[in-house]
């Protein structure tokens, strides 16, 4: 029908991804077409992978249905559609419809031209010279620029604009991209980057893209600035769509890829300088990874705070190269016996000017400076060759030491860590990974595949802070697991009411019902452990025993128990 209407017509197949996605990519095609007739989710499938090659053409994207998808409109647009028609329509229908397809990709093609026009504008002349060669988008020097323009004018100054922050900046990182990089190559890690590029651009209107700036500023890290007069509360909701077009499946060479995103949103109080704005977006963005939202707005905050956590990032740095993360062991007790059978291995630092600073903000301040896996398995190292040297009591102990998710997805992890063991002289039969739950739902799969091969190899394996997350039994049924330790939070709320203890039962019989061994962690009080004890839970850690302590402190525990 395309071809009596007068349309050259190009043909693609529905096989792989890349037979659907190269024919639009090596020709001029405006418009797109996606047959979904009697075949809606493959017709779906074809059309996401699309979305992108037709944005790169400035094209439109028609997608046909039969009558009865006609209540899958959202899954159609969300696909990336711009048009679709319903069966059953005539050759003049469906000629008037590929008619109003191309003129919205002309408005799309004028939209461009507007922007690049306006990229002309003597200001920002030199901006559009300082561009990211892989994406297009301006590079970190540009939004340096935009937001030194932006950041310090005051309402006032801003004629015409009405009142509200000065500009809101957001920045966005590609969570897990790594491992295409390491899974596919290189090349293909930059076609994603392309492709989140092109996703993010689609999301803003031709206005606020023209007024805003949006950036590359590092690896897989994005920036959207946005100019009055628009407000965090926009920002927020820019961020779930992105948030959602970024996890659309990406079509890579002949295989299909998930991603997830976080973002960091920020606006200034009219009195700081750029870079102030960008180190508490930078901030917000580690407290989104960090947590369990996708997105994070800091509102102006004092600059101590920020000065603060920037501060801790560089002398993180160096206490990582002076060997000044020190390590603390808290005794795991059986419940029935009220013998330690086990003990956890956890980070301090002891800050030169802050003092003793615990686990979380170890962490914490690691993922924000990219230092998470060099911290995290210098601390397994050093607690598994602490623990290899203990004679006594303390030699048939358990040690359990946390494994996070970035250790997982990285690529060789598990021969990595096995190795990590054996030199460190520690028995394999000994050992148990904890892992916290809430970082494994990003990639579940992947991480049961790694947790897997782990116990074949002679470890036991924790879910740690169970019921802070994600938590469901078919979650458990998912994961190669031994032990499920109750978050303290759980623990501690069980002698707030009936309630708390049903939640904390019913936790537990999960656990039983899996043939998983339940350890409690923050007990403080007899009452505590006793109504833990009462509903089967197997062991028990916490101030009830003993806090975290030092290895001649454990010794004299161990010994004396």
């Amino acid at each position: 029908m395309a071809e009596r209407a007068g349309w050259r017509v190009v043909l693609a197949g529905r096989g792989e991804a890349a037979d659907v996605e190269r024919p639009f990519l090596s020709s001029a095609a405006q418009v797109a077409v996606v047959d979904a007739r009697g075949a809606l989710e493959e017709g779906l499938a074809a059309a996401r992978l699309l979305a992108d090659p037709v944005e790169a053409n400035a094209g439109a994207l028609l997608v046909l249905l039969s009558r009865g998808d006609v209540a899958a409109l959202d899954s159609v647009h969300a696909a990336g559609a711009t048009h679709y028609l319903a069966s059953p329509f005539g050759e003049a229908e469906f000629a008037q419809m590929l008619r109003f397809a191309d003129r919205h990709a002309d408005r799309l093609a004028r939209g461009r031209r507007d922007v690049a026009k306006a990229d002309a504008a003597p200001e920002r002349r030199r901006d559009r010279r300082s561009r990211d060669a892989l994406t297009g988008l301006a590079d970190r020097a540009a939004l340096r620029r935009w937001v030194d323009r932006h950041c310090g004018a005051p309402a006032a100054a801003r004629a015409g604009m009405a009142e509200g922050p000065a500009c809101v900046l957001m920045l966005l990182a590609v969570t897990r991209f790594d491992a295409i990089n390491a899974a596919f190559g290189n090349l293909a890690g930059d076609k994603v980057l392309q492709a989140v590029a092109r996703r993010i651009e689609r999301q803003l209107d031709p206005a606020m893209a023209r007024r805003g700036c949006v950036a590359r500023v590092a690896g897989a890290e994005f920036a959207v600035a946005l100019a009055p007069p628009a407000t965090v509360e926009d920002a927020e909701r820019l961020a779930a769509e992105l948030t959602d077009a970024i996890a659309r499946p990406f079509a890579v060479d002949q295989h299909v890829v998930s991603l997830s995103s976080r973002i960091g949103i920020a606006a200034p109080d009219g009195t700081e300088e750029g870079d102030a704005l960008i180190r508490r977006a930078s901030l917000a963005l580690a407290e989104a990874r960090a947590g369990d939202g996708a997105a994070r707005a800091l509102d102006a905050v004092d600059e101590a705070q920020v000065a603060r956590a920037s501060r801790l990032e560089v002398d993180l740095r160096v206490a990582l190269d002076r060997d000044e993360i020190g390590i603390l062991f808290q005794p795991q007790v059986s419940v029935t016996t009220g013998a330690v059978v086990g003990i956890e291995a956890l980070a301090r630092w002891r800050h030169p000017e802050l003092g003793a600073l615990g686990a979380a903000t170890l962490f914490a301040t690691a993922e924000r400076s990219d230092y998470l896996v060099q911290l995290s398995e210098h601390v397994q190292a050093k607690a598994l060759r602490i623990a290899a040297g203990w004679g006594g009591a303390r030699a048939g102990l358990r040690l359990a030491v946390n494994v996070t998710a970035a250790d997982i997805a990285r690529p060789g992890f598990v021969a990595r860590f096995l190795a990590l063991v054996d030199n460190a002289g520690f028995p394999r039969a000994r050992l148990t990974v904890e892992v916290t739950e809430s970082g494994l739902i990003d990639d579940l799969g992947h991480a049961a595949a790694m947790l897997g091969e782990l116990r074949a190899a002679g470890l036991r394996v924790a879910i740690d802070d169970f019921g802070t997350g994600y938590s469901s039994l078919a979650y458990l049924k998912a994961l190669p697991l031994d032990y499920l330790k109750i978050d303290q939070r759980l623990a501690q709320d069980i002698t707030g009411s009936a309630r708390d203890r049903v939640v904390v039962r019913g936790v537990i019989e999960m656990a039983r019902s899996l043939g998983l061994a339940v350890i409690a962690e923050g007990v403080e009080t007899e009452e505590q452990l006793a109504l833990l004890a009462a509903e089967g839970c197997n062991i028990y850690q916490g101030y009830l025993c003993a806090p975290p302590l030092d290895e001649t402190a454990l010794a004299a525990l161990v010994e004396r128990e």
